[in-house]
């Protein structure tokens, strides 16, 4: 469908948010917004003339129906991108059928994962045969899955209640990119893979997730090369995630884990297809030794290191050992190789592994050779190794295998839409724009609406250590101790590593353990659905109420709005690490450019994830709370006094006892509300 001519379908989106349009006549919450309408109306523009649009949307804007509303009532077939599979839920679940509604519009709608979120029928058969002897918890995991399979339309593991996402047995019944069977697989038909992307093929708007997107850029293996081309309109949601994310799919990597996962399904295939015509066992048994002596060979490494590898082999390992590995493993990938070709005919199981025999093979090769002069290579050391070669930035795949889609010659020039609430630090919000090569988009910056001199306090205590001195986490824990007790709970604690994580962490969960009516809460103790939904129930219900300590991903995303949480809690300014590689090697390169990597990527890093972290605080218009930074270099210096004026106008807390006044404040509007 065409769009209407410009002012009509422009001034029909400016209607719809308006005092008197769809949205106030029929949404109780919603209220227009100046930024929300301008946010539209740019997204609409954009739509209109096929160009290309990154939005930063502060927190409270409205982006969603900012760019849904648009999107919708062009008509236009809709790709939405999100960063995670919740958010994506959360956009099919609720937001698009409840707006489609509003606006009247019969709008088929579909949703698209990846591999490994639907349950796999023929690897579920085989895991049924497979696990035997395996302990009970498995067996009965199973047992719960095979009762759900038989009653579920789309095979969404995220449908069946109390499977924790760390089961062992999600490995088992989902399949991946490299063990997946494809048109051969004898449950092709009703594949929930398969029926997930005839419906996206039918839909008027798609709603996918990043790594979706990226691993069919890398590889093509998520049906976004049939969709695509079909489509005019692509909005990426959460777009800061995007060049970290792309990273990962558009390099090479080989891990141990690969290679057993190799060997283990070419046993269980072996033994149930072509039992006696090989010796499974022993094809496979040189494969897992091959593993073994390749983790072996990095030696004793703290659990998570990054070596460097610009040379032949990663830093601080010995170069004979290492190479005997890499060819151990390409020698018993040849083995298996030459087994799998003698029965290749008998099972389309054994065509897959033959092929992913062949690509594990050369990926060990390419890694015996030097790494590419644009890409930047480390070797990840954990339970498993993980030997990564990566680019450095997204740009030049954007540019070349993305944006070449808006060439009017193939088709109609697509509209590419980039927001979220943080994509910089400037105003061409080039943090973002220049890793993703998108230096040609048109700009646009919202504030928030939230009134955050009111809503909102932010204290530097000034009295605790550097950051690097050894008893800052302790002091920390300590600070934060004394404002629970204020607060009763409702405390969220973000840190910038798993060390202070479990400091602060441990501390306080020994602070309050006589206590019953507060509970400390950890990442990494429960699955971190378990932990936001009880951290949100906080005290009702007559349960205890909550602090949640946490790091990494819990740093965005997380939505607690209301009485549960009034305090956020920061341990440092979220730098970089300047070790990490992919860190070193970007920094690298903008030496040889001349330019400042302190200045042009470690204070714009730490400004973006600060802000995130920010962000979870005030997240409604009725929210109060308090933010601390427990940072001196964000008062004492000046790249501090920098980062500081890039978050949201807080009230300035200066002294120790204005910051026990606001806890007092918070307290007493929690206990008369």
């Amino acid at each position: 469908m065409e769009i209407e001519h410009s002012v009509s379908f422009e001034s029909r989106v400016v209607e719809v948010f308006s005092e008197s349009g769809l949205l106030s006549q029929n949404d109780p919450y919603f209220k227009p917004r100046a930024g929300q309408t301008q946010m539209a109306i740019a997204v609409a523009r954009c739509i209109e003339q096929g160009k290309t649009l990154v939005v930063e949307a502060g927190t409270g804007v409205g982006k969603t129906y900012a760019y849904l509303v648009p999107s919708l009532l062009s008509g236009e077939r809709v790709v939405l991108s999100t960063a995670t599979k919740a958010l994506q839920d959360q956009l099919f679940g609720r937001d698009l059928p409840s707006l489609a509604k509003i606006l009247g519009l019969p709008v088929r709608m579909a949703l698209l994962k990846g591999r490994s979120s639907y349950l796999c029928l023929h690897r579920m058969e085989i895991a049924r045969q497979d696990v035997g002897g395996s302990e009970r918890g498995i067996l009965s995991t199973l047992a719960k899955v095979e009762k759900w399979s038989q009653v579920t339309r789309n095979g969404d593991l995220a449908e069946l209640t109390g499977l924790d996402e760390r089961s062992p047995v999600i490995p088992l019944i989902t399949s991946n990119r490299d063990n997946c069977l494809g048109a051969q697989c004898p449950k092709f038909r009703p594949c929930h893979v398969n029926l997930a992307r005839r419906e996206a093929m039918a839909a008027d708007v798609v709603v996918i997730n990043h790594h979706l997107f990226f691993a069919d850029l890398a590889v093509r293996d998520s049906g976004m090369a049939e969709l695509l081309p079909t489509v005019r309109v692509v909005i990426f949601d959460e777009a800061h995630q995007l060049n970290e994310t792309g990273v990962q799919f558009l390099g090479t990597q080989l891990t141990t884990g690969q290679l057993l996962d190799l060997a283990r399904d070419t046993l269980a295939a072996g033994l149930q297809f072509a039992r006696g015509l090989i010796d499974w066992s022993a094809v496979v048994s040189s494969l897992e030794r091959a593993a073994r002596e390749l983790r072996l060979s990095a030696g004793k490494q703290w659990a998570g290191s990054k070596l460097r590898w610009t040379g032949v082999v990663p830093e601080g390992l010995e170069q004979e050992s290492w190479t005997l590995a890499l060819q151990a493993i390409c020698s018993s990938c040849q083995v298996l190789l030459e087994g799998l070709q003698v029965v290749s005919e008998m099972a389309p199981d054994f065509v897959r592994l033959h092929e992913r025999a062949l690509a594990l093979s050369e990926r060990a090769m390419r890694f015996m050779n030097t790494c590419p002069s644009d890409s930047v290579r480390w070797l990840e050391v954990g339970p498993q190794l993980r030997l990564v070669e990566s680019p450095l930035d997204i740009a030049e795949s954007v540019q070349k295998k993305m944006l070449k889609l808006c060439d009017p010659v193939i088709a109609p020039a697509k509209s590419w839409i980039f927001t979220s609430a943080t994509l910089g630090h400037d105003e061409q919000l080039k943090w973002f724009t220049e890793p993703c090569g998108l230096g040609h988009a048109d700009i646009l910056r919202v504030e928030s609406p939230f009134d955050y001199l009111n809503q909102a306090a932010m204290y530097v205590p000034k009295s605790l250590p550097k950051p690097n001195d050894p008893s800052h986490s302790t002091q920390v824990a300590s600070m934060v101790a004394e404002a629970v007790n204020v607060l009763v709970g409702r405390t969220l604690v973000l840190t910038t590593t798993l060390r202070a994580l479990r400091t602060i962490g441990d501390a306080l969960q020994q602070k309050f353990q006589d206590r019953s009516d507060i509970e400390i809460l950890i990442q990494g103790n429960l699955p971190k659905r378990e932990l936001l939904a009880r951290f949100r129930e906080g005290a009702s219900q007559g349960r205890a109420a909550c602090v949640l300590v946490a790091s990494a991903s819990f740093w965005e995303g997380i939505d607690v709005p209301g009485d549960e949480l009034a305090l956020v809690v920061i341990d440092k300014l979220p730098f970089p690490p300047p070790n990490d590689p992919l860190v070193e090697a970007r920094s690298k390169r903008l030496e040889a450019q001349g330019r400042s990597p302190f200045n042009e990527y470690f204070v714009p890093e730490a400004t973006v994830s600060l802000k995130q972290g920010a962000g979870r605080l005030i997240r409604r218009e009725t929210d109060l709370g308090i933010l601390v930074i427990c940072d001196t270099r964000l008062v004492q210096m000046g790249y501090g006094r920098r980062i500081l004026a890039s978050l949201p106008p807080m009230r300035q807390l200066q002294h120790q006892a204005d910051f026990v006044d606001a806890l007092d404040s918070l307290t007493k509007v929690a206990t008369s509300s």
